[in-house]
């Protein structure tokens, strides 16, 4: 059927009955979609998925490589060149322009696949019914006609028609600028009514905030609102990382400080009467070898090649600017459960009136009070949105940990959960929430109704008038409150976490206020043992500076417990609780605290605020909907990848794919090692350039017969510059990186000390090589060519050797990141081989203006090019002026 406003396949949805929108898409409620209909859909309406914003095309970046400033000096090189005649040497600066343009360009690429690979590992998952089962698929393969289950927490994959629901609220302020959730509704409505108003409808995009349902995908792809909204939009420009400014603004300074010098040289130059064409010919290289222009290139690969050693270790970056905060992070907030506990739930205890019911191997171990754990049993049935499927010989689990441990439990203990869910049928739900902390469901039993709840313990008591003692029902008084209270309490301090379990049956119960007056079950208590990694994780955040604080709904003793077992609390063992929270303790308490229990969302963001404001870098963990604005205020938001909603996933500027703390200190480790890394190879090139610069620059000054061609400068430029400093951009980082303090927020990459650094080895590197081949000219009267080839080749082999300086001087000048590091190996290697191969073949050779030299001068190269080397390590590691 033609979409009459282009955005669905069948003209306003929202209007339809539903039977038609069903028969419509030829799909089943019930049954879902066949892997036919889905293959045919796919061939119908395309993949789930808008345009983004388009890359550019290969021949645009091929282009725009002709636009750097460094191409526009080549060409005014090479203009200069033909115009004195200096043919050979006029191509040969062509060459070098193509030469420059296919590095950069090659090197865009490879930047590109490595952020494409990025991507496509953040895959987003739907949960639908397909061929009667419920399955989990990438929501990009989503088809018009899938029925698709929702719940808090979830973003809405596609546009879709509602057909079952809970209590269900959405966030569509993305879409429709209204701030306020969406409460959703079945009824059909009118044609002309305006998407903020449609209640029966759900919106690719936006957010599911409470309740769950089922809807019916009436739109895909470009045909979504959203989708729709995307293609009359023009793509913004990219926004540059802070980390991409910093070298922008680096790079401004270096075209000043290049600027002063070549000036300086041409107006010594004419005073000394030189070649006017080889004055301005050479400061133009001077200029080109000065301004590393590749930065950003190299400084992108870097990044993406570190974050795609981050995704082997379970640590996903949404973000290249996240890898810069990474290294500055000095608090992390992390929740308890799945992160530093192993989030392998079982069964431990089951609790009824002064009675603890053993249990083993997941099976209950007595007959006692047989009529309350079948009470328990149903209720853990009932009050549940779990599925467990048998695939094949292997099971696959769909939903929350503690459902499924129930699920699990209730099939342990040879109870049919299908045959109880098909007897009492579910009428409604209220959806659990941190904010109300007890789940809900009302079922149909033949002619009476049956209430199943589960919550918290403290939470659940209260909303309970009796309780089941024996095979009968009592009153609950107070007494009997405090005796279960009591009793939960010590089970928490043991560190098993405790939900209490309660129900109703009656002939005639309200649905919109089913909650009340039940009868209390009992509870049951769940162990989740610690994760035994975590504690040398934690012992590495506390050598990096970093402070460790856990923040969780649950019970302060069962925090506290697993706080001593991974040493994670302090000898204070302070624990605040949310309650506290609400009166304001002092701030000295606060800081001191590493464990926050029973705290609320909005507790959460009012501590990473709290933190911000004393002037920490905050990392937030989370996994719900409502930890999502405090994953957008810390300064890196981490998402749970196995149990983290959606919606905390889109918030986050960090996934992780097995939910451990482990994998988080990992993260910031190699967030460190990447600034390092970069670091490293910006020291390297601004030394390498700066000696380059000393010794042209030098060689003026004092009107030496011979100098550095330009060509070669273009040379060392091309060969010097490029391979070692990809190489150096891809180490793993050395056993320092976690024992150093966190940088300062907002410090440069280069600080005044690197300046130093860098200052003294471009001395360093520069004053040998000037004094040897000045000895060789005007002592050991040695030919004016022989004498720039010793200048150019100790040159090219001290910047190669230069790598070796820039370990730390209290690591070993064997064993380190960068001797360790086989791309180093690979790129001294290449560097050599391209120098030999000019230095053999001709008409390379007579570009670079190299002639034959004997032995003893390769000699004297080799010992001049290491000599600044044997310097450097001096200063660093005897006198430490360096490091």
């Amino acid at each position: 059927m033609e979409n009459e406003n282009n955005t669905y396949p069948i003209p306003f949805p929202h209007s339809e009955d539903l039977e038609k929108i069903t028969q419509l898409f030829q799909t089943n409620r019930q049954s879902g979609l066949t892997g036919q209909q889905v293959e045919q859909g796919i061939k119908n309406y395309g993949s789930n998925s808008y345009k983004e914003q388009q890359q550019k095309s290969i021949f645009l970046v091929l282009l725009t490589q002709f636009r750097s400033p460094i191409v526009l000096l080549l060409v005014v090189a090479a203009s200069l060149s033909f115009f004195y005649e200096h043919w050979l040497e006029g191509f040969s600066v062509i060459a070098v322009l193509f030469i420059t343009a296919a590095l950069g360009f090659f090197m865009e690429l490879q930047a590109r696949r490595s952020m494409n690979a990025l991507k496509q590992m953040d895959v987003n998952i739907s949960k639908v019914i397909r061929d009667y089962k419920i399955a989990e698929v990438p929501s990009e393969n989503l088809v018009p006609g899938d029925i698709v289950l929702l719940e808090a927490g979830d973003i809405v994959p596609a546009d879709a028609r509602i057909f079952e629901v809970h209590q269900l609220e959405a966030d569509e302020s993305a879409l429709t600028g209204e701030s306020l959730p969406v409460t959703k509704k079945l009824a059909s409505l009118e044609k002309n009514t305006a998407i903020a108003e449609q209640a029966n409808m759900l919106f690719k995009g936006t957010a599911i905030v409470n309740g769950n349902a089922k809807a019916i995908i009436i739109g895909t792809g470009i045909h979504t609102e959203l989708g729709n909204i995307t293609s009359l939009v023009e793509a913004a420009a990219q926004s540059s990382t802070p980390l991409e400014k910093k070298l922008q603004d680096l790079t401004k300074k270096l075209i000043w400080i290049t600027s002063i010098f070549a000036s300086i040289f041409v107006i010594t130059g004419i005073l000394q009467g030189k070649e006017l064409y080889l004055i301005i010919e050479t400061a133009l290289a001077l200029a080109v070898a000065a301004i590393p222009e590749g930065l950003p290139i190299v400084a992108t690969i870097a990044l993406t090649y570190g974050m795609l050693r981050m995704a082997k270790k379970n640590v996903l970056i949404k973000r290249l600017a996240a890898v810069e905060t990474l290294g500055g992070i000095t608090t992390i907030f992390t929740d308890k459960t799945g992160t530093l506990t192993e989030n392998k739930i079982k069964v431990s205890d089951l609790y009824v009136f002064e009675e603890s019911i053993a249990v083993e191997k997941n099976k209950i171990c007595s007959d006692h009070n047989q009529v309350i754990v079948d009470q328990l049993l149903l209720i853990s049935t009932l009050c549940n949105n779990a599925v467990i499927q048998n695939v094949g010989i292997h099971k696959k689990e769909l939903g929350d940990p503690i459902e499924i441990a129930l699920l699990q439990f209730v099939a342990d203990n040879n109870i049919d959960s299908d045959q109880l869910n098909k007897q009492y049928p579910r009428v409604t739900e209220e959806a659990f929430s941190s904010e109300t902390k007890v789940m809900g469901t009302l079922h149909k039993n033949g002619s009476t109704n049956f209430v199943a709840a589960k919550g918290a313990v403290e939470v659940l008591i209260e909303k309970c008038s009796t309780f089941s003692k024996e095979k009968k029902v009592e009153k609950l008084t107070k007494k009997e409150k405090e005796l279960f209270l009591q009793r939960a309490e010590e089970l928490q301090a043991q560190g098993t976490r405790v939900l209490a379990f309660a129900f109703k049956e009656a002939t005639d119960i309200p649905s919109h206020k089913f909650l009340q007056d039940l009868t209390f079950a009992g509870f049951i208590g769940f162990l989740d043992p610690p994760r035994i990694e975590v504690i040398e994780a934690l012992e590495s955040c506390r050598d990096a500076g970093i402070k460790v604080i856990m923040i969780t709904g649950d019970h302060p003793a069962t925090a506290l417990h697993i706080a001593e077992k991974i040493q994670l609390s302090n000898k204070k063992n302070i624990v605040i609780t949310g309650e506290e929270l609400k009166g304001s303790p002092s701030k000295n308490r606060l800081f001191a605290a590493t464990i926050f229990a029973r705290v609320d969302p909005k507790q959460k963001l009012d501590m990473v605020s709290l933190y911000q404001k004393k002037g920490d870098v905050v990392a937030m963990t989370g996994d719900g909907i409502n930890d999502a604005p405090a994953l957008k205020k810390a300064d890196i938001g981490i998402a749970m990848g196995l149990r983290g909603t959606q919606v905390a996933k889109e918030t986050a500027e960090m996934v992780l794919k097995d939910d451990s703390f482990s994998s988080i200190v990992s993260a910031i480790e190699q967030g460190r090692a990447i600034f390092q890394n970069i670091k490293k190879f910006l020291v390297y090139l601004l030394s390498c350039n700066l000696s380059e610069i000393f010794i042209v620059f030098g060689y003026g000054l004092l009107n030496f017969s011979f100098s550095i061609l330009p060509m070669q400068i273009l040379f060392l430029n091309l060969v010097t510059d490029i391979f070692p400093a990809l190489a150096l951009g891809m180490g793993k980082g050395n056993e320092l990186t976690m024992k150093n303090q966190p940088r300062r927020p907002g410090q440069g990459i280069i600080v005044k000390k690197d300046w130093i650094s860098i200052i003294i080895y471009a001395i360093l590197m520069a004053f040998p090589i000037m004094g040897v081949s000045w000895y060789c000219r005007y002592y050991l009267n040695y030919e004016l060519k022989v004498c720039n080839n010793i200048t150019f080749f100790s040159l090219a082999l001290t910047q190669l050797w230069q790598v070796f300086n820039l370990p730390s001087n209290t690591i070993s000048f064997i064993k380190n990141e960068v001797s360790s590091n086989p791309f180093v190996w690979y790129a001294l290697a290449l560097c050599i081989l391209i120098m030999g191969v000019f230095y053999q073949l001709d008409p390379l050779n007579e570009i670079l203006g190299l002639v034959k030299i004997d032995t003893i001068v390769w000699l004297l190269i080799v010992g001049t090019s290491l000599t600044p080397v044997v310097f450097i390590q001096f200063l660093k590691r005897v006198l430490k002026v360096i490091d």
